[in-house]
């Protein structure tokens, strides 16, 4: 397995795949950060001391299978471009800060990209499992299994007080961040985002953009996630992020519902005014893209159009991103070329999809 790989398919197969509750929720993310005894964190370690846990981990996983016929490759950020490092972001295989800020970084993937294994980002080690639809257990379990397998062959940074030590207090504890990706058109569409948000923080959530933090939540697809690791065990976090995502699952079918009940026309007009242009656009930017394919998915899911597989919002979401429009294209593309190829490529789909 190598790079090119990664890119035969835009969408990975956590994405392409239906789970539970999957007209909502995109996917489920659990992300363990660990670090390894006697060595300087991240933050504040020099490249050789980066070298050497690249090769204590990539040692770790030489020796023996974590699963059966589940091969694993590492990729090490400084040997790749840019715009390769752009795509795995898009992705949600690696994050921004390992993309940008890390040149003696690397990521571990599975073939089915449902594990990606961060190393040296702002920790050692950053184990994140993704599953379609809402998951969290089942994410959590295979996490566990490979926190678990590199745990017996590697020291981990560890207090018996406080627990899992990491660059971040507030990561300190267990190390997990639970998130899910949600698509929520009908909240915002009845304005009822704002009034929900503050209600999540209190319980300790915070709501992020699609890329997590600092990132905007494009599409109307936000990413609820814990903001307490300590004093907190995983199953716990685990439960109480999902009972909220199932209240808010309940009050976007509730706003869906009445959007229906009180304005179907009007939705229904905007649906197909988001699939017409969509459809024939010759040039069209990264937030219009991303506001029409809200609306088409909204479109699919309350069964106004019933060609279209519901999967199209995560491919093109990810498709129409920069880095895979350039790296498509073989090189770098200015703002506009970028704007003609995106809606190039959106026409292409949504025709190949819809026959």
């Amino acid at each position: 397995m190598n790079f090119e790989k990664f890119l035969t398919k835009a969408v990975s197969s956590w994405m392409s795949e239906d789970g539970p509750q999957s007209d909502i929720v995109l996917s489920s993310r659990i992300r363990l950060a660990r670090n390894l005894k006697k060595y300087t964190f991240p933050t504040l370690f020099h490249h050789e001391e980066a070298s050497k846990v690249i090769a204590i981990i990539e040692a770790a996983l030489a020796d023996g299978a974590i699963e059966k016929n589940v091969p694993l490759e590492m990729l090490k950020m400084d040997e790749l471009q840019l715009l390769q490092k752009q795509v795995l972001v898009e992705k949600h295989l690696i994050s921004p800060h390992l993309a940008n800020d890390s040149s003696h970084g690397a990521v571990v993937l599975t073939d089915t990209e449902d594990v990606s294994m961060m190393i040296n980002e702002e920790d050692h080690i950053r184990i994140q499992c993704l599953f379609p639809g809402l998951q969290l257990k089942e994410a959590l379990w295979k996490a566990n299994m490979y926190d678990d397998f590199l745990e017996n062959k590697i020291d981990y940074a560890f207090d018996e007080t406080y627990g899992y030590l990491t660059s971040c207090p507030t990561n300190v504890g267990t190390g997990m961040r639970a998130s899910v990706m949600v698509h929520l058109p009908g909240l915002i569409l009845t304005r009822q985002m704002n009034r929900i948000v503050p209600a999540i923080n209190q319980l300790g959530l915070v709501v992020r953009g699609i890329y997590g933090e600092g990132s905007e939540a494009l599409g109307n697809i936000f990413q609820l996630s814990n903001q307490i690791t300590l004093g907190k065990a995983e199953e716990e976090i685990v439960e109480d992020l999902t009972s909220v995502v199932h209240q808010i699952i309940a009050q976007e079918r509730s706003a869906r519902e009445a959007l229906v009940k009180t304005s179907n026309i009007q939705l229904e007009d905007r649906v197909y005014r988001s699939y017409g242009v969509l459809a024939n656009s010759r040039i069209i930017e990264t937030k219009e893209a991303a506001r029409c394919l809200s609306d088409l998915r909204l479109g699919i899911d309350l069964g106004y159009i019933s060609h279209l597989p519901k999967t199209i919002l995560n491919e093109l979401m990810i498709l129409t991103q920069p880095g895979f429009l350039q790296l498509y294209a073989g090189g770098a593309l200015r703002p506009y070329e970028r704007d003609i190829r995106r809606a190039t490529l959106i026409r292409e789909r949504m025709e190949l999809n819809g026959r």
